[in-house]
């Protein structure tokens, strides 16, 4: 038995998605109700006046500008 599946549109082989254990789907959900959080109550404030623009840099708890973060 392979751990590839064959793709339809042209007969290449594509890799079967890997199986994430029990506690590393909790730890998604988790992550992702943080961020719901998180993104639901940035959405209750009003809105800057004259600010940066864009999303908070530090919503996550990171200064996080273009990609790069960096803990406080």
């Amino acid at each position: 038995m392979t751990d590839r599946q064959p793709d339809n549109d042209n007969g290449a082989q594509t890799p079967a998605p890997k199986r994430l254990s029990p506690a590393a789907q909790r730890a998604l959900a988790e992550a992702q109700a943080r961020r719901a959080a998180i993104d639901a109550e940035a959405a209750a404030r009003p809105p800057e006046t004259d600010g940066r623009g864009g999303l908070e840099p530090v919503r996550y708890g990171d200064w996080e500008i273009k990609g790069l973060t960096a803990d406080f």
